[in-house]
């Protein structure tokens, strides 16, 4: 069975929850919107799967305020598996032509690092 739910990308940045119930509107009982705020997409839950269908084909690629949408179906988000490594702005992967790991002049030791030139800190393997 599809789903009723329907990704909606490509969204001026400007957009209202109520000007995307006006466009969605004649195509069924629109049950929900979510805009999400400063990434240029959002969702739209329709009453059936029918009517998310009929907007998904009359809606896609359509010029709305200037850009074209991109529309689909509306997937559940994929599971965070524990090992995924970092989120966005977290600290992962190597450091390398910085110069803060490693010796600094004839006291060593410098930030981030040791005397003997090992970075130090956190074992990525415990993670």
């Amino acid at each position: 069975m599809q789903e009723s739910k329907l990704y909606v990308g490509n969204l001026n940045y400007a957009v209202t929850e109520a000007q995307l119930e006006e466009l969605f509107a004649p195509y069924g009982d629109v049950r929900s919107i979510k805009i999400v705020e400063g990434r240029g997409f959002g969702f739209v839950e329709m009453a059936t799967p029918e009517e998310a269908e009929q907007a998904k084909e009359a809606l896609n690629e359509a010029l709305f305020q200037g850009r074209s949408l991109k529309i689909d179906e509306a997937r559940a988000p994929k599971p965070r598996e524990f090992n995924d490594g970092p989120r966005s702005g977290g600290r992962g992967g190597s450091r390398s032509g910085g110069g803060r790991s490693g010796s600094r002049g004839p006291r060593g030791g410098g930030r981030g690092g040791s005397r003997d030139g090992s970075s130090g800190g956190y074992r990525r393997d415990y993670y």
